[in-house]
């Protein structure tokens, strides 16, 4: 169970360093991992009930549902992935997308972190990850679904871990989503995915 109280404790994130950043980072990014794949699972399900879709399909477990937490976050997220569906701009770049490219995957999510890191960005992140599962799913690709996790988890840890812990850990993003409406951080995440797509569109 992801123990999110022990990525905020001040004491252990403000000053930490050597073997204890790498314990606190281990924590983060598994506690990236759980949200992530709670994320994909919850919102397949609210996209097509019929799509059959489970923590285990994404390397995990179903006792990772059960953290509140995890599910807190994942219910924002949720929301957020609700307004981003009605963005059909954006639904047709990610149509558009082909699947099998990890090159593609990160130059997408290089380009969503062009300009700095913060929590809308990283919801971008796991957007277009959902986004590319749900179409693997949906459209017969299963046996690429965790390679697509992998380039998302990979990506986290080697980009956005370390300022999840500047942060205060993944506590901090129930700040970020209190003090936003939905629908402005659903502008600004499209915004900066559909941006990221059209560049690599171009490219």
């Amino acid at each position: 169970m992801a123990d999110f109280s022990k990525s905020s404790d001040k004491n252990d994130v403000g000053a930490v360093g050597g073997e204890a950043a790498d314990s606190v980072d281990e924590r983060i990014n598994e506690q990236a991992a759980f949200v992530l794949r709670g994320y994909i699972v919850q919102a397949a399900h609210e996209d097509d009930p019929d799509v059959l879709l489970s923590q285990e399909d994404l390397g995990g477990s179903q006792s990772e549902s059960q953290d509140p937490e995890v599910k807190e976050i994942v219910r924002n997220l949720i929301q957020i992935g609700d307004e981003l569906n009605r963005n059909a701009e954006l639904q047709y770049l990610i149509d558009h997308i082909q699947l099998e490219s990890a090159d593609l995957f990160y130059v997408v999510a290089e380009r969503i972190f062009e300009n700095g890191i913060n929590w809308g960005r990283v919801v971008a992140l796991f957007h277009f990850a959902y986004k590319l599962i749900y179409k693997a799913v949906t459209t017969n690709c299963r046996d690429i679904v965790r390679k697509i996790m992998g380039w998302a988890l990979n990506f986290f840890r080697r980009h956005v871990s370390q300022w999840i812990r500047e942060q205060g850990g993944w506590e901090t993003v129930q700040y970020y989503f209190q003090n936003l409406r939905w629908h402005n951080v659903a502008i600004f995440v499209a915004g900066v995915l559909t941006g990221a797509l059209a560049y690599w569109k171009m490219t």
